[in-house]
């Protein structure tokens, strides 16, 4: 009896794409592709090539070394004459990232950026630096508006205008220019002075600047 040639066996590895799954199996579900994440608006302390425009949203950052409250970081708080003070303990290196976080948060817990006063007592804040590469009006200038965070050295500090929240970076620098920062953050401060460096430092200099 003469055999019959079999027919070709197609394995379906070897078969194009289909458009539905083969009959008994399920086709995996395809997994979502991350798309790109939206551009971060510009802010202060990272400026570009060109002098940045104002921000009109600012936007924490991921990370955070505390939880947000009503009126900003959830940090051990004391009160004198009705002025909330919050201490940020932080080295002097850390300290002005400390405060970059302080401010992200009190952003998110509904302050303006307008209510926000900035003073560092070692390098200036980037952004103030580079503000001021366009001369001291035009950094003053950006005072007055009084539509974002203003960040000043403490040399300056006594000539910024009071606002809601005053944030003072321990960043470095004489023991004088703690005492400088912290006087005028406390008689700038309106509702909250947030304090960011070495808390037996921080006490011992709002004891000499009270």
């Amino acid at each position: 009896m003469p055999l019959i040639p079999e027919e070709p066996q197609i394995h379906e590895k070897a078969q194009g794409p289909r458009a539905t799954p083969a009959s008994g199996r399920t086709a995996p579900t395809p997994r979502p592709v991350p798309g790109p994440r939206p551009a971060a608006p510009p802010r202060p302390g990272r400026p570009g090539p060109l002098r940045p425009a104002p921000p009109a949203q600012r936007t924490s950052r991921d990370a955070a070394p505390a939880k947000t409250g009503p009126s900003g970081p959830a940090t051990p708080a004391a009160t004198a004459a009705g002025l909330q003070i919050q201490l940020i303990p932080a080295s002097p290196e850390g300290a002005l990232d400390a405060a970059e976080e302080a401010v992200d948060l009190l952003l998110d817990s509904g302050r303006t950026p307008g209510d926000v006063l900035v003073v560092t007592t070692g390098d200036p804040h980037p952004w103030a630096a580079h503000e001021l590469s366009f001369g001291d009006a035009a950094y003053w200038a950006q005072h007055d508006a009084g539509d974002d965070v203003f960040y000043a050295d403490a040399a300056v500090a006594d000539r910024a205008a009071s606002r809601p929240v005053v944030v003072v970076a321990l960043n470095g620098g004489p023991e004088d220019a703690a005492v400088t920062a912290l006087s005028a953050a406390h008689s700038r401060a309106g509702t909250l002075l947030i304090v960011c460096g070495d808390p037996q430092r921080i006490n011992s200099v709002l004891g000499a600047s009270a």
